[in-house]
């Protein structure tokens, strides 16, 4: 799929998905691999762009972040073209790989002039060849996150059902609405996922239950919910859904792909022009 991508650009523009939560340990890199795999079996065109120095995603993917030839810092930096730094992955995903080069990229960013937009430039060659890009984001609201939000059409933030993280999700939210008044207008909530979820915790369920009240149907029906077969893929360089696709997780990321896929339908069939009402032909 990956090399069939690159020749036939399709349309429509894919949407592009930034994985956000400036919250470490919420299952932000779990969702971005695992969704983008999932996506990929329906199947779809996906590009997961790894965005964390950490470079999880991209060992996620089964590919060795120390010996990328080029990784998401030199596309930032203008060093090679986003094109240039694709890699192809067994879990047919297309990925940007990351490392601890975006560390450098950031301190070198800081001054330079559009800096929030450099993602955003970057991408946009490439939302003709794909359905789907994936974005994850590093655990902070950081010039690389900005640069993810900046680039993205919408956000999905995975968060563990406590007490603190409704308080991250607050200060999220808010960087959210003071980017869409200066970078981002168009930039949605794609939906908040209920991660490493175990329902005999009655916190985590009275927290979900405050979720679903506050934010309604943008707080996905699915919910992923701890399962060691999930925690045990990336050590083996697999999705949960290469790694045991009939394991409790990787049917969670399949259905948050499924609801998704739904929901970029009825964006499409809302946004469509109502068709005129013709008469029917008298005959005479």
């Amino acid at each position: 799929m990956a090399a069939g991508s690159l020749l036939n650009p399709p349309e429509p523009m894919a949407r592009i998905i930034a994985i956000a939560n400036q919250k470490g340990g919420v299952g932000k890199t779990t969702t971005a691999v695992n969704l983008a795999a999932a996506l990929a079996r329906t199947p779809l065109r996906v590009l997961l762009v790894d965005l964390d120095s950490q470079g999880n995603a991209t060992m996620g993917l089964g590919i060795d972040k120390t010996l990328v030839p080029a990784s998401t810092c030199d596309v930032l930096l203008g060093e090679v073209s986003a094109i240039d730094a694709l890699v192809q992955t067994e879990e047919e995903v297309d990925l940007i790989p990351g490392n601890t080069d975006l560390t450098a990229a950031e301190i070198e960013l800081m001054d330079a002039e559009g800096r929030e937009q450099r993602l955003k430039r970057a991408l946009e060659p490439l939302r003709g060849r794909y359905d789907y890009i994936i974005i994850d984001c590093p655990p902070a609201l950081s010039l690389l996150t900005l640069n993810a939000l900046t680039a993205a059409d919408s956000v999905l933030v995975p968060m563990q059902c406590e007490y603190y993280a409704l308080e991250g999700l607050t200060a999220l939210l808010q960087t959210i609405d003071a980017l869409k008044q200066h970078l981002n207008p168009a930039l949605e909530i794609e939906g908040v996922l209920r991660t490493m979820f175990d329902v005999r915790n009655n916190l985590a369920n009275a927290v979900s239950a405050e979720l679903t009240n506050h934010f309604g149907d943008r707080v996905f029906r699915t919910i992923v919910p701890r399962n060691v077969r999930l925690a045990e893929a990336p050590s083996h360089g697999q999705s949960i859904v290469g790694y045991d696709k009939g394991s409790r997780g990787a049917i969670a990321y399949l259905g948050l792909a499924g609801e998704i896929v739904r929901r970029q339908r009825e964006r499409d069939q809302a946004a469509k022009p109502a068709q005129p009402a013709t008469d029917k032909e008298i005959p005479a």
